[in-house]
């Protein structure tokens, strides 16, 4: 069954380009994904569209208003059906949700729809945010001018994860966060190139050994780059004794050669 994404903008034409090239085109072309730009300022009941009016209370800024939001997803709801959580998720782009990861992408590949709400101006109407979505989403402590280059951050992440996407599925299992590390340094030929030479270990042909050293290296770069990781995974004794030794600032077994 295909993922189905709505993507409520005011600027669908964002998405047209990132998505309509290599492994997203591929995906959505494929069947894999479905996805809908929907302009919610087509929603908007006046005649000059307005979307946004100034806050009750004063302050700077403007806010998005409830109605064309409220109206576009009650034309989702018409002709696709109502879609309850877990599998059916309404996401607000906002600094204040929780943070988005490589598990919110698993969590999020296995629903059915996901609706995406791309803010702009000083963001919505809270009756958006209390009555309309389901929870609220952010890929950090940063502010940005709208949501939509986070909505397009999160549908790659989460679409690559579907069925048949990837080419090679043994490439998701390799990739940093997969397992809660990053990734181990790779190589590729020429073996030797200006003077800086592939380990010895990955041309050795012996792939327990190659196994070996993949790992290692992968908990060496994660401890070295990010250490804040480390506290969620769950290491086996020896790759807690291998941290001791980097704590020691003892790397000698870094190069199983």
């Amino acid at each position: 069954m295909a993922l189905d994404i709505f993507v409520l903008t005011l600027f669908p034409q964002m998405f047209t380009g990132v998505f309509g090239e290599s492994m997203m085109k591929r995906a959505f072309g494929s069947g894999a994904a479905n996805i809908e730009y929907v302009d919610f300022r087509q929603y908007a009941t006046d005649k000059h569209h307005t979307v946004d009016d100034t806050p009750f209370g004063g302050g700077a800024g403007m806010l998005l208003k409830p109605e064309p939001l409220f109206a576009a997803m009650d034309d989702i709801e018409r002709r696709y059906g109502h879609i309850d959580p877990p599998v059916g998720r309404v996401i607000l782009l906002s600094p204040q949700g929780r943070r988005f990861t490589q598990d919110v992408a698993r969590e999020y590949a296995a629903c059915d729809r996901l609706t995406f709400l791309c803010g702009h101006y000083e963001g919505f109407d809270d009756r958006v945010r209390q009555h309309l979505v389901t929870e609220e989403l952010s890929l950090g402590d940063f502010v940005m001018t709208g949501g939509e280059v986070a909505a397009m951050a999160v549908i790659e992440a989460v679409v690559r994860l579907l069925p048949g996407v990837l080419g090679n599925a043994e490439s998701l299992a390799d990739e940093s966060h997969s397992n809660g590390l990053l990734e181990y340094p790779q190589y590729t030929r020429p073996a030797s190139f200006r003077g800086m030479d592939v380990p010895q270990t990955l041309l050795s042909g012996n792939h327990q050994l190659i196994a070996k050293w993949r790992e290692r290296h992968a908990l060496y770069r994660t401890w070295r780059e990010r250490p804040d990781l480390l506290a969620q995974v769950p290491l086996s004794q020896e790759q807690q004794e291998w941290l001791e030794r980097f704590e020691r600032g003892d790397f000698s077994e870094i190069d199983l050669a």
